[in-house]
């Protein structure tokens, strides 16, 4: 039986995802569910899609993402599926599915998006506020059932994805910008190990404040100190040693990051 994966911005209170894995299990009762978060900023596409990127491919063949951060529920947006891959989307229509989309054109991977229009893969009465559970979770469990993706909907060739700017080359280095705020309130940036290299010697500034060099590990500086420094997926973070970067320089997404290649 497939793995359903669920990401959604509705929290731990109001019992939100356990309606949708009773729907799941009601339809796939062996279907195997992993929450990768629930705590996604509300309505934060972007952010849902970041994790998603960072999450999908560490599953395995088959595994069905079902991220549900929908801003435009009961509106006019798609309610869609997608194959990417190895792998399966279900979900709105509205840009999460953009950086796992543009990685699978990376890697050369199969591509197909259906519009979620055959009702009898719903439940048979759907609200205009929690499609998470009447049209999501069952067709996820369908799938995870065996059911083919052409029997869900109509394909279509035009997701929509999310403009994200890359970061921009510069005289002296690279400038970006704060993407994503963790649990510890590290600040995560568009700037990655593909664009600086080897490159240690650098000056990185953020929100008025300069950190001298990279370095491999936490530990490698006091408590209390700003560092930058890989995270584990090769995004060029910032952070304060046994404390909290975002809070500390009172940054958050958005924010311009600069780093600048000191010569050697």
């Amino acid at each position: 039986m497939r793995v359903i994966t669920l990401i959604t911005d509705f929290g731990l209170k109001d019992g939100n995802v356990g309606v949708m894995k009773g729907v799941i299990w009601g339809i796939a009762p062996r279907a195997q569910i992993a929450d990768i978060s629930h705590l996604i900023t509300p309505q934060n596409v972007p952010e849902a899609a970041l994790v998603l990127l960072r999450s999908a491919l560490y599953f395995p063949p088959e595994t069905i993402h079902l991220v549900v951060v929908d801003p435009g529920v009961g509106t006019a947006r798609r309610a869609m599926a997608a194959q990417v891959g190895p792998y399966y989307y279900v979900g709105p229509d509205n840009g999460t599915l953009t950086l796992l989309w543009e990685r699978a054109r990376q890697l050369n991977w199969a591509l197909s998006c259906v519009h979620l229009d055959q009702k009898q893969y719903w439940l048979p009465e759907v609200s205009h506020v929690f499609h998470g559970r009447d049209i999501f979770a069952p067709v996820a469990a369908h799938l995870a059932n065996g059911t083919a993706l052409s029997e869900l909907g109509r394909h279509f060739d035009d997701p929509v994805l999310l403009d994200l700017p890359p970061p921009q080359r510069t005289a002296q280095g690279w400038r970006g910008e704060v993407i994503h705020v963790d649990h510890f309130g590290n600040l995560a940036t568009n700037i990655r190990l593909e664009h600086l290299g080897q490159a240690e010697n650098v000056v990185l500034r953020l929100a008025g404040v300069e950190v001298d060099g990279l370095v491999q590990t936490f530990g490698d500086r006091p408590p209390g100190s700003l560092v930058a420094l890989y995270g584990s997926t090769g995004s060029l973070l910032v952070c304060m040693v046994n404390g909290n970067a975002a809070e500390h320089l009172r940054a958050g997404p958005g924010a311009v990051v600069e780093v600048i290649l000191q010569k050697t």
